[in-house]
């Protein structure tokens, strides 16, 4: 695990997994360049939907999932998606 690529968030998710084969964190995954058809299909077998032409993808990953892509070199950052919530209305 390259916790260098990883957003604090994140890095805190992980440590909180039970099982770190279920697919529970949604990420945005970072990618530098645009995956090439090798990356691309790397990202694939990890069940991460690839649009072409995009270097941020999303998906939703095991703990096994992120570590192995954060040791990618193509992948520059993978940081943990937010729950949004309405601002206070005053």
């Amino acid at each position: 695990m390259n916790y260098k690529k990883l957003d604090t968030a994140l890095a805190m998710a992980l440590n909180e997994v039970q099982d770190s084969e279920e697919q529970s964190l949604v990420v945005f995954i970072h990618t530098e360049p645009v995956p090439d058809a090798k990356a691309t299909a790397f990202l694939e077998s990890l069940g991460v939907n690839v649009t072409k032409g995009r270097d941020v993808l999303t998906a939703t990953l095991s703990a096994n999932a992120v570590s192995q892509l954060s040791e990618q070199p193509w992948v520059h950052y993978i940081r943990l998606s937010q729950k949004l919530r309405l601002l206070d209305r005053q």
